[in-house]
């Protein structure tokens, strides 16, 4: 054969292999609203940036009439590309053959790209879409499983990783998502380790996929989503805007933005958090106030929305924010708030990301259902988390920060770096009313006038103690300023803080209470 007949059976090789299950599959992808494995890797990389290895691998199985069946690129596409001109490695399993099923040489493909996003330092991107382990395969395949989660763990806290939940996830293979940064789920996704027909021999309860593995359920309920996407083109959106916070890996800062040095008051801020301490607000209009363009990358918004947590810019600067959110549960601390939230903090320690954290928090959730499942637990895993970042961190007190909630966001003697009070905040061990009640109980009941009495003593305590001014004389507030003057209070702080350096103890880790 002359070299030109060779290079017509090479492109002629390639265009079938890439062509997947063949035309009738990817229809049948089509039909279901669902892009296949390329056009997803097409949507997320920049234009003619990807470069594929491993498009001729093939499987070794001889079991269950496996001998000679061809598998195009063994049901799943891997390499590199950019992402805004920034590097990133992936892979994108591909449904229209065998139906994504992982064998031996399908995951062997997985775990060489995460191995070169980890000797590249760049972010990782796992598009599941997959009927689960390849059956065919037996141990093999569950090997090939344990490989991947195994490098999870590797690349954790070394580079970012992301999972696209965009098809089936069952079984084993949700784990991989799970050992991950973030997991974006498509609407019609489905992600559980037993199904429903499993559940019902097991346990006699009935459920559809949907409720037990639906978007809205690893959402609300489990916790396990991160986004939720209406279908393949926004959860591509929604990865694309994610990865554009983060560094490439953990010894990078994150990218900076150019932005306007210019900050003006904002005098809206002065009358947005109500200095009823009992009126509730939507802290993400405090959040949208202070950050660059109002552009605010809200993370979990429907688990544990009594407190907030994101990515956001200041002057160009990623940040992570952490808010306490007064409409829901008054903004208080439970179990999974707690879990939220200390993960999230761990994240951005880990990638370089400074910490910002607005309070308005009346202490931890009581009740009998918490303490009982573990609250003492959860919450000092917030604890734990602002304890060991040693990221820039600043911390605002708009209004309440009580108890032991009030060091668990981030207070002064967790080695913050800066703490600001806005005139509105009031520090205390606990709320007014209940400190009077106690401190004063045999006072107000031997009063002529024990409500006015009551009274008399509430407003006395809150001029002495709940106040922002006594916190500031014991240097646990660093500065009192005005809510219109916060965004530029921030921008100066991270700017001074942006060279931090904080060094401790040697030791393999430390044991958060998990």
């Amino acid at each position: 054969m002359s070299i030109e007949e060779k290079v017509k059976e090479l492109n002629e090789r390639k265009e079938r292999l890439k062509l997947g299950g063949g035309r009738a599959k990817i229809d049948q992808q089509h039909a279901q609203q669902s892009l296949t494995a390329r056009e997803r890797i097409e949507t997320l990389l920049d234009k003619d940036s990807f470069q594929e290895v491993g498009l001729f691998a093939k499987h070794r199985c001889t079991n269950f009439g496996m001998a000679g069946k061809e598998f195009p690129a063994e049901g799943v596409v891997t390499g590199a590309g950019t992402v805004g001109g920034r590097l990133v490695h992936l892979a994108s399993q591909d449904f229209t053959v065998a139906g994504g099923s992982a064998g031996e040489v399908h995951s062997d493909k997985i775990v060489q790209s995460m191995l070169s996003a980890l000797k590249t330092g760049t972010p990782f991107v796992f598009m599941n879409d997959s009927g689960g382990a390849r059956i065919q395969e037996g141990i093999d395949s569950l090997a090939g499983y344990g490989k991947i989660f195994y490098h999870n763990v590797m690349l954790s806290g070394v580079v970012p990783q992301i999972s696209l939940i965009c098809g089936p996830c069952a079984g084993g293979a949700a784990y991989s998502p799970a050992l991950t940064d973030f997991i974006i789920q498509t609407a019609s996704a489905r992600m559980f380790i037993t199904g429903p027909s499993v559940i019902k021999e097991a346990t006699g309860e009935e459920i559809t996929a949907e409720a037990l593995g639906g978007p809205l359920s690893q959402m609300n309920y489990a916790g396990v989503a991160h986004f939720v996407a209406e279908n393949d083109l926004v959860a591509l959106r929604i990865c694309k805007r994610l990865l554009s916070f983060l560094p490439s890996n953990n010894l990078e800062d994150p990218p900076q933005l150019e932005a306007d040095d210019i900050v003006v008051p904002d005098k809206t801020l002065n009358t947005l958090v109500p200095t009823d301490p009992k009126k509730g607000y939507d802290v993400r209009q405090v959040i949208t106030r202070l950050v660059d363009g109002g552009d605010f990358l809200e993370v979990q918004p429907l688990f544990a929305p009594n407190i907030v947590v994101g990515f956001a810019r200041i002057l160009g600067r990623s940040v992570g924010v952490v808010a306490n959110q007064p409409s829901v549960l008054a903004g208080a601390l439970d179990i999974n708030a707690s879990d939220k939230g200390a993960r999230f903090v761990r994240f951005c320690n880990a990638f370089n990301i400074p910490l910002v954290t607005l309070v308005d928090v009346p202490g931890f959730l009581p009740g009998v259902q918490q303490e009982q499942g573990g609250i003492i637990r959860h919450g000092a895993k917030m604890l734990f988390a602002y304890s060991a970042a040693t990221v820039p961190k600043i911390t605002v007190i708009m209004r309440k920060a009580y108890g032991g909630a009030f060091l668990a966001m981030c207070g002064k003697e967790l080695e913050t770096d800066r703490v600001f009070a806005w005139p509105t905040a009031e520090i205390a061990v606990m709320g007014p009313q209940g400190a009077v009640n106690v401190i004063f109980r045999n006072e107000i009941a031997q009063a002529e006038d024990p409500k006015k009495r009551r009274q008399e003593l509430i407003e006395s305590y809150q001029s002495t103690f709940a106040t922002p001014y006594a916190a500031a004389g014991r240097r646990d507030v660093d500065d009192i300023i005005e809510p219109a003057e916060t965004r530029r209070h921030l921008a100066m702080t991270l700017d001074i803080l942006h060279t931090k350096r904080e060094f401790r103890p040697m030791k393999k880790h430390g044991l958060i209470p998990l």
